[in-house]
């Protein structure tokens, strides 16, 4: 039997986890928040609460990939906890909202960039978004060790470029902090708390890829000592870029000149250092969304191999390729729907919060998981552990369960299609898989 290659390195973790999550969040999001909050002490703070909040999610999944270090991630979590269905459910909604969507929408911004240098119409932009999943399907195709390797030149572009756009604005030429000052009547129409939890939605989105370096333990040389290290280092380099972003965006172009740009960074580097500025910073928006568009493939094709393997999914998606040892059929699975969300939903707002929300309720599975397998002492006990426990995991528990009533009650009927979306797995668990061993 042909088996998955143990290469990863903490490098290859910490090149992943950034790769994945420094996506378009940051460069897509902003201008969105803004309109929903009212000053830049609000928002700020939010951003803050949020990478603390996942930041503890990150240390939740770093024992559990120590306890159970294997390709897989979530999944295994999930269906070693609760059985064969939750199992299922969770990995029929990665291929059909998460991971597929998260890809589509990455893409879709990527050629929205790209128009900055080639002006393009919406089925021109459709088509660069298609070529692009396809780019990196082929990619992931030919080996993990290559698409690895853009990972890490991705990871390095994004994080030196984003810290040198900051430091340069915020240091060098001094951007005008008076503008931290501004308060502006929100044009959200939630009210406070609705508007709120909007905005969290958006940042959540922001973050999420954070969770994903569990999804290739299998193919690591010390899953124990990758994982917790991948976390740790990861979590904070996305932290610190993305506070110093917010800050450069906020200091440059004001609260309401965020709320009336459509690619931000690019406009606030046209005010910094003018069009071949503007230019460049559009080139690091590429680089870094299409090495998250990569990120996504590698890991989210292994929940995809992982589930055929244990006769969860379609037979067809339990192939490694002897050539170049990968899950070629998970990967086309992936990037084939990816590309189909394309043609479907064609706006990259429509998908983020129904993504969010279908994760964070697999976020509150996945924590219960740790609590039972922490009260069973299941799976391997000689890894990282996490502090604080029971209080810290359970903080962390409420956070998510509070978002979800939340944004159930202030966004109902797309919360209701998010839920159709997601148990539309339930018959075909029934019909295809409930008495497969």
């Amino acid at each position: 039997m042909t088996i998955l290659k143990k290469t990863l390195k903490p490098f290859d973790g910490v090149s992943l986890l950034v790769g994945i999550t420094i996506g378009s969040g940051i460069f897509a999001t902003p201008q969105i928040i803004a309109g929903y909050l009212n000053s830049f002490s609000s928002i700020i703070f939010l951003w803050i609460i949020v990478a603390l909040f996942v930041y503890i999610g990150a240390l939740i999944y770093a024992e559990l990939g120590c306890r159970f270090p294997n390709t897989g991630g979530e999944y295994i979590y999930i269906q070693k906890a609760f059985g064969p269905f939750w199992g299922f459910l969770f990995g029929w909604t990665q291929l059909f909202i998460i991971r597929t969507s998260a890809a589509a929408g990455l893409s879709m911004v990527t050629a929205n960039y790209l128009s900055y240098f080639f002006p393009m119409g919406q089925f021109e932009k459709n088509f660069i978004a298609i070529s692009i999943i396809t780019l990196f399907v082929i990619l992931n195709y030919i080996g993990i060790e290559k698409a690895s390797l853009y990972n890490k030149f991705s990871s390095s572009i994004k994080i030196v470029g984003l810290f040198l756009f900051a430091v340069i604005g915020l240091i060098i030429l001094k951007g005008d902090f008076s503008n931290l000052n501004q308060i502006k009547s929100p044009t959200g129409n939630l009210g406070p708390i609705g508007n709120s939890i909007a905005a969290l939605m958006l940042i959540l989105f922001s973050f999420i890829g954070w969770d994903r370096v569990g999804y290739v333990a299998g193919e690591m040389k010390e899953p124990k000592k990758v994982i917790p290290q991948s976390m740790l280092i990861g979590m904070l380099i996305i932290a610190i870029l993305y506070i110093s972003s917010n800050l450069l965006y906020h200091t440059v172009i004001g609260l309401e000149g965020m709320r009336q740009s459509t690619i931000i960074a690019s406009e606030t580097a046209v005010h910094l250092f003018g069009p071949i500025g503007a230019g460049l910073i559009s080139l690091m928006v590429i680089i870094s969304a299409t090495g998250s568009i990569n990120g996504t493939t590698m890991s989210a094709s292994r929940v995809y191999y992982a589930m055929a393997h244990d006769g969860l999914l379609f037979k067809w998606l339990d192939h490694i390729d002897e050539r170049y040892q990968t899950p070629t059929h998970a990967i086309i699975a992936h990037g084939v729907w990816a590309a189909a969300l394309i043609i479907i939903r064609q706006n990259f707002e429509t998908i983020v919060s129904g993504m969010v929300f279908a994760i964070l309720i697999f976020y509150a599975f996945t924590t219960i998981a740790f609590f039972k397998f922490r009260k069973e002492n299941s799976g391997q006990k000689d890894g990282y552990k996490l502090f604080g426990y029971p209080w810290i995991p359970s903080i962390y528990f409420i956070g998510i369960v509070s978002l979800l009533f939340l944004r159930a009650y202030y966004e109902f009927g797309n919360s209701v299609q998010d839920l159709a979306f997601i148990l539309s797995g339930v018959p075909v668990y029934f019909i295809f898989f409930k008495n497969k061993k």
